[in-house]
């Protein structure tokens, strides 16, 4: 509920990217109203929030994890404390809207190419957002 949202102190968020290229509603799926509907309407100002993102980076290199950069934008303007940023080495990806000042906004993983990676990928991240005093 939106109640239990707004009662957290730390919130993962994830989406993976289907409408691609667009400058809103980029994950095709119900986040894409929550995000515009429900969250503005939220006290989450203040929370921790880390994000990560799925998608194929050969495929839609152009537009990898996209949504997860929306992601990111909406919850930073909510006044959320955004965590977990990560490196962009080791991806061959063209462009990304998840990408700031040379770094992903949180955990990207691409289980078409590199789904052996993603497990390695995704412990390294808890570990930094631990580090990051997130939890």
């Amino acid at each position: 509920s939106d109640d239990e949202v707004a009662g957290l102190d730390s919130i993962i968020v994830g989406a993976p990217t289907w409408h691609t290229d667009e400058e809103s509603e980029r994950s095709g799926t119900e986040w894409d109203s929550w995000l515009y509907s429900t969250l503005p309407n939220i006290d989450v100002s203040g929370k921790n929030v880390a994000v990560f993102g799925v998608g194929d980076q050969a495929s839609y290199s152009e537009y990898y994890c996209d949504a997860a950069g929306e992601l990111y934008d909406l919850f930073e303007a909510a006044g959320c404390k955004m965590m977990g940023f990560t490196s962009t080495d080791g991806y061959d990806h063209e462009s990304s809207k998840a990408e700031r000042d040379g770094k992903f906004i949180g955990l990207m993983c691409d289980e078409d190419n590199q789904d052996d990676m993603s497990e390695d990928r995704a412990k390294a991240w808890v570990e930094q957002l631990k580090g990051e005093g997130f939890f």
